[in-house]
């Protein structure tokens, strides 16, 4: 049997192999709601024979989402819409999990194809936005510095949305720390400027997103696995480093998070050496501390089984070579000759399989 598609158990959920659908915006939905689109972008994926299937980013409050086309679940309507996903999966025997998020400073923007760039204004449905501190992102207009109260309160939106999330039946939350969203703007100090209990040195730093996962596991089912998804580095000076992510991978297994995705980027402008698998090696140093998953340009059934068999992860997470191929792990599968039998084929689409 190939590592890759050996079956991996996290608390009482059993995945079916290692090859995890990464988050990715989707940019399409209205007043939060998945649509169509969602069933029909995750369903391809659940047949296709992804492990575990996660969400785009769920904004865990209507200012928290990176675009007003971003999902949500800060209400239960949305959290009745994401019910029909769910089902769907679970009628095919794949777990699947919801990514929980706000954007903070990075939030109001227009989506990627949008001819108009930077912060959407009030007037044609921005909103002020919110961050650790008055810092803005490159070209984005500038937040207003969090009160403690509206910290409190962000936690406990967090809290609300997981347990919307297991309401309507997602198997897995992970909490979105990365990419230069809200919980990565308080743990870097390129971002973080305060001088209160939420900021200064390293444990001001990681005071939310420990205080969030700890709220959060308290709220999500014990049964069901809890997932960080970091960016590792800042790749800047002075900014967010390996070695406190491995540190906070240590501190969030103490409260119950289950397997940190690490990822890596996104909270400033920075020159970053991309190329295939480039983001392994952040996920062996983090593996150190906690379980975690690897993600970035792995795109070849063996490049991803080597990450594995090197310890370098427990999992992998695909994320563009997924929207290219939805059934990459059936491909993975022939190519690394497991049998189409034991490949999770769907009975309908059994015709398509390679010939043992």
């Amino acid at each position: 049997m190939s590592t890759l598609f050996e079956p991996y158990r996290l608390r009482g959920i059993t995945f079916p192999n290692r090859i995890w659908l990464a988050p990715m915006c989707q940019y399409s939905s209205i007043d939060g709601l998945p649509n169509d689109w969602h069933l029909v972008h995750l369903g391809a994926r659940v047949t296709g024979g992804f492990g575990l299937v996660l969400t785009e980013a769920a904004a865990v409050v209507p200012e928290g989402r990176i675009s007003p086309q971003d999902a949500g679940i800060w209400n239960d309507e949305q959290a009745d819409a994401w019910k029909r996903i769910t089902d769907f999966a679970h009628e095919h025997g794949t777990p699947i999990g919801i990514q929980l998020a706000h954007a903070g400073r990075k939030a109001s923007t227009y989506r990627p194809w949008d001819a108009r760039t930077g912060s959407v204004p009030i007037s044609d449905g921005g909103w002020q936005t919110l961050a650790p501190s008055s810092v803005p992102f490159d070209g984005f207009k500038e937040p207003a510095a969090m009160s403690p109260a509206e910290i409190a309160d962000t936690i406990q939106a967090f809290v609300d949305a997981a347990q919307r999330a297991d309401a309507a039946g997602f198997d897995v939350v992970e909490l979105h720390a990365a990419h230069g969203y809200l919980l990565h703007q308080f743990l870097s100090p390129l971002s973080n400027e305060r001088n209160d209990e939420y900021g200064g040195d390293f444990e001001g730093r990681i005071r939310l997103v420990v205080e969030t996962a700890s709220a959060v596991r308290a709220a999500w089912p014990d049964h069901k696995p809890l997932l960080v998804r970091i960016s590792g580095t800042d790749w800047h000076e002075g900014g967010w480093t390996i070695e406190e992510s491995t540190e906070l991978g240590r501190r969030l297994k103490t409260v119950g998070v289950d397997l940190v995705d690490v990822s890596s980027g996104g909270n400033v402008k920075a020159s970053i050496p991309v190329g295939p698998g480039y983001q392994v090696p952040l996920s062996a140093a983090v593996h150190d501390a906690i379980p975690t998953g690897a993600v970035g340009l792995i795109t070849e059934p063996r490049q991803a089984e080597k990450v594995l068999d090197n310890g370098e992860a427990d999992v992998v997470l695909l994320a563009r070579a997924a929207l290219r191929e939805p059934a990459w792990p059936l491909r993975a599968a022939h190519d690394l000759g497991i049998a189409s039998a034991d490949a999770g084929w769907p009975r309908q689409y059994e015709r398509g399989a390679w010939r043992d």
